[in-house]
C-alpha cells in the first residue's frame, strides 16, 4: 500500500482525539464532519489502489497478441481520487474548510461552516458509496468479537485469546459498494484540478 493512502487518516485521528478534550466540545460537529470525510477519502484511495493492482481476468488464448497501448503519463487511479476530492469540494467546500485557518473564527462561525461541509459531503458519499455499520449492536452494549474479525479494532487491556468480549465504543463503518467518478486521462499527463480557479470577467 502506498504511504500517501494513509495520509488522510492522520488528521482524522487527531480530530477524533481532540473530541476527548472538554474545552473543544463546541467543535464536535465540525471535527466529526471533517473526520468522516477524511476517513472515507482514505477508503476511496485504498479501494482505487486495490482496483489498480487487481490482475485482469485471464483471456482466451489468441494466435497473436495485440500490441498494448502506451501507458498514460499520469496514474489514472490517482486522477480519479483527485476527481472525487473535487466533488467533495464542489458540493461541501471540504478543501476550502481544511485549507482555511479557522483559528480566528468563533464557535458559531466554525459550526456554520461545518454544516455546509456536512451537508455537501454527505450527499457525495450517499451518491458514490453504499455505507453500512460494521456492527448492528447499540454503542455502549456488550459485544463478542470472534477470532479473525478484521473489521473490528480491539482497544484496552487484551489478554488471552479470541473470542473477546467488551463494550462497543463505535459501531464502525464499511463500504458495501463504491461508484467513483471515472475520468479520461489528461493528454498532457497532469492530474486534474480539484477546483478550477474562478475569474469574473467584466
Amino acid at each position: 500500500m502506498k504511504p500517501y493512502i494513509l495520509a488522510p487518516l492522520v488528521p482524522a485521528a487527531v480530530l477524533n482525539g481532540l473530541l476527548l478534550v472538554p474545552a473543544l466540545h463546541g467543535f464536535a460537529a465540525a471535527f466529526g464532519a471533517v473526520s468522516l470525510a477524511l476517513t472515507l477519502l482514505a477508503i476511496a484511495m485504498a479501494l482505487e489502489a486495490l482496483i489498480a493492482r487487481r490482475p485482469a481476468a485471464a483471456a482466451a488464448p489468441v494466435v497473436a497478441a495485440a500490441p498494448l497501448p502506451p501507458a498514460p503519463a499520469a496514474n489514472l487511479a490517482e486522477a480519479e481520487i483527485v476527481a472525487f476530492v473535487g466533488l467533495l469540494q464542489e458540493r461541501g467546500r471540504l478543501v476550502d474548510f481544511l485549507m482555511d485557518d479557522v483559528t480566528p473564527c468563533d464557535d458559531a462561525q466554525v459550526g456554520a461552516a461545518a454544516r455546509v461541509v456536512h451537508q455537501g459531503c454527505r450527499s457525495v458519499l450517499h451518491e458514490h458509496f453504499q455505507i453500512t455499520p460494521v456492527s448492528d449492536a447499540e454503542e455502549g452494549t456488550k459485544v463478542t468479537v470472534p477470532a479473525g474479525a478484521e473489521e473490528y479494532r480491539l482497544v484496552g487491556k487484551l489478554g488471552g485469546g479470541a473470542p473477546f468480549t467488551g463494550t462497543l465504543i463505535h459501531k464502525g463503518w464499511k463500504a458495501v459498494s463504491v461508484k467513483l467518478p471515472r475520468i479520461l486521462p489528461s493528454a498532457a499527463g497532469r492530474l486534474p484540478a480539484i477546483a478550477p480557479a474562478e475569474v469574473e470577467v467584466r
